[in-house]
């Protein structure tokens, strides 16, 4: 089916453009960073590896033909750096605005931290995106923008309380956003993710999540515990969904207003027992234990919000997105990857 993706990537793959990928190290950066290069872009990468990999680039490197890598620029920097920030906008065409600190509990743990990333760091690159007077600055932002309004589905425009700090330096990304919009002519789209998922998604530390956390879990046979009764529902997102939006939303030429934002989900619902089943479905087969293997259940962890799920009709109607993955397709995207590079031996996928 011709949708306007598929036409944008074919104009793409003949006209090429240069981006700049904030958190290129990081899992939906690297990710971005692979799709550009293998519609022949030319990327610059910024990447101070706090959250993000050096084997993220190695990967994408691995993927990619040799002139398509010829294309990639990287700095190592900082976005709180407003020097690393003027360096890597300069001459770049489009901006993906993706570094940030993620995670609710570590921002109630160190909310000065947070904040000086997601709001000190997000100004830093606004800043540099209108010095250099780049076309368009596109930036993740999340669904924790919504907080504690309660209607489902979420719509753009509705939104309540932030439940953590994590969530109020989103909002601020968005009213940043729309003020340099308004004062300086800078062009920006929030995408407001929703649980993406998918290859490269870190399953280490203490703020990993879910899915890659639950999958090292699952393959290595170690507890697996689920926050509440695992009735708790979200608007699990695969990787690639993001990756459309993005390069939609930064080559957008209708939009007339100097901001706006969309939700970047498949507006499903899928609660976190449902979850764990369509991943134990998935590995099964080749990690027979998981045939008894059960979770665990704990309390409900602070500041998160019960159910999320997404109204993307702003974004199909205005950038033209269309999905190609569900909830069950990316798992069976993902699953694989996970079992090849989590487990302690070595495994082929049936």
């Amino acid at each position: 089916m011709d949708t306007v993706f598929s036409q944008l990537t074919a104009e793409l793959g003949q006209k090429p453009s240069t981006w700049l990928v904030t958190g290129v190290a990081g899992f939906i950066g690297s990710n971005l960073l692979e799709a550009l290069l293998k519609l022949n872009q030319k990327v610059v990468g910024l990447d101070n590896f706090a959250t993000g990999h050096r084997h993220n680039l190695d990967l994408v490197k691995s993927v990619v033909s040799a002139d398509q890598w010829a294309g990639f620029d990287f700095i190592e920097g900082d976005i709180r750096n407003i020097e690393d920030c003027h360096l890597a906008c300069k001459s770049v065409d489009y901006v993906l605005h993706q570094a940030a600190l993620g995670s609710v509990p570590r921002s109630l743990e160190d909310p000065a931290n947070t904040n000086e990333t997601n709001v000190s760091g997000f100004l830093n690159m606004l800043i540099a995106a209108r010095d250099a007077s780049v076309k368009k600055f596109v930036y993740a932002a999340s669904s924790s923008t919504y907080g504690d309004h309660p209607s489902l589905p979420k719509v753009e425009g509705v939104i309540g309380n932030p439940l953590s700090p994590y969530a109020v330096t989103k909002l601020v990304n968005e009213l940043y956003a729309d003020v340099f919009g308004r004062s300086y002519g800078v062009k920006s789209i929030g995408l407001r993710y929703f649980n993406i998922f998918g290859p490269r998604q870190d399953p280490d530390g203490a703020y990993a999540a879910v899915i890659p956390k639950w999958a090292s879990a699952m393959i290595n046979n170690e507890e697996l515990w689920i926050n509440g009764d695992g009735e708790t529902s979200r608007d699990f997102c695969f990787v690639a969904n993001a990756v459309q939006a993005n390069l939609l939303a930064a080559t957008n030429t209708s939009i007339q207003e100097h901001h706006q934002v969309f939700n970047v989900a498949v507006s499903g619902r899928t609660s976190l027992n449902q979850l764990f089943e369509g991943m134990r479905v998935c590995l099964e087969p080749n990690f027979p234990h998981l045939d008894k293997y059960r979770p665990q259940y704990r309390d409900f962890r602070k500041g998160d919000v019960q159910h999320s799920q997404a109204d993307i009709s702003k974004a199909q109607s205005m950038l033209g997105y269309q999905p190609t993955h569900n909830i069950n397709d990316g798992l069976k995207v993902a699953m694989p990857w996970y079992a090849d590079k989590l487990s302690k031996e070595v495994v082929v996928f049936q």
